[in-house]
């Protein structure tokens, strides 16, 4: 088993250099397109950064569970929020996503080479979490890419949870880009992704995961009241789905 996992994460890793340096390759040359039209540049970039986060996935994760990913709309756009265990959240959730969709990420992340350049090229920010100026700075310009046509995706519990199975507290500030624009919120909860990498560090674990994105919450109707509410009321729903998803996956769990 030592040796399966060993491989397992040095082809994991070989392939993650990869695509990495070829991503570098993309933004050059559609960094010179981009100069005549900057929608294809932005186009070549996000069928790029999904196909690699696809392989990543495909030899990082595990046996995935998908429900609703009809629910995503492809017409407009949105607001997806998701409950944040694994580093290979994004990855996952990228994989799937039918249309461009950039995520506010932490700014420790700002600070890895290359990836940093990857991550713009689809639109991401990167949000100070020590710093309330510089955090609402971010999430005006999520504003603005949304009011754009550009889907946005967030963490509300503002860092990864490290406990299997619960959520940290939503802050309020994470649905802020909804409410100013109106577009709706589209909730994903992803089930079993600590056992797959975290819980084993460094080793990677094959193991039945289960994501499901929710119907869209209509944000242009709330009162301030409903605002107010919201992020509870969303912690707690995405709760129940977790565990009736866990209950899938672990049937002879007890509480």
């Amino acid at each position: 088993m030592f040796i399966v996992n060993f491989i397992r994460l040095l082809i994991s890793l070989l392939a993650g250099g990869l695509v990495l340096l070829v991503g570098l390759l993309v933004h050059a040359v559609t960094w010179v397109i981009g100069r005549w039209d900057t929608a294809a540049c932005d186009r070549i970039r996000w069928k790029y950064v999904r196909a690699a986060v696809r392989l990543i996935w495909f030899l990082c994760g595990g046996k995935t569970t998908t429900i609703g990913l009809e629910n995503v709309p492809t017409d407009r756009p949105f607001l997806l929020v998701g409950n944040h265990r694994s580093i290979l959240d994004i990855v996952l959730t990228l994989s799937q996503l039918p249309v461009p969709v950039g995520f506010v990420a932490k700014q420790e992340l700002e600070k890895v080479p290359v990836l940093r350049v990857l991550m713009r090229d689809i639109h991401c920010l990167f949000l100070n979490r020590q710093d309330p100026r510089e955090g609402l700075k971010t999430i005006l310009a999520a504003i603005d890419q949304l009011k754009g046509g550009l889907s946005m995706a967030i963490y509300p519990e503002g860092t990864r949870c490290k406990e299997e199975g619960t959520m940290l507290p939503f802050h309020a500030g994470s649905f802020k880009p909804a409410f100013k624009t109106g577009v709706p919120i589209v909730p994903v909860t992803i089930v079993n992704m600590g056992d797959v990498f975290e819980d084993h560090l460094p080793w990677l674990h094959y193991v039945p995961v289960v994501i499901e994105y929710s119907k869209p919450i209509e944000t242009a109707s709330l009162d301030r009241k409903a605002q107010k509410e919201l992020p509870d009321r969303l912690r707690e729903e995405m709760l129940e789905i977790y565990a009736r998803n866990d209950a899938l996956i672990h049937p002879d769990k007890k509480d």
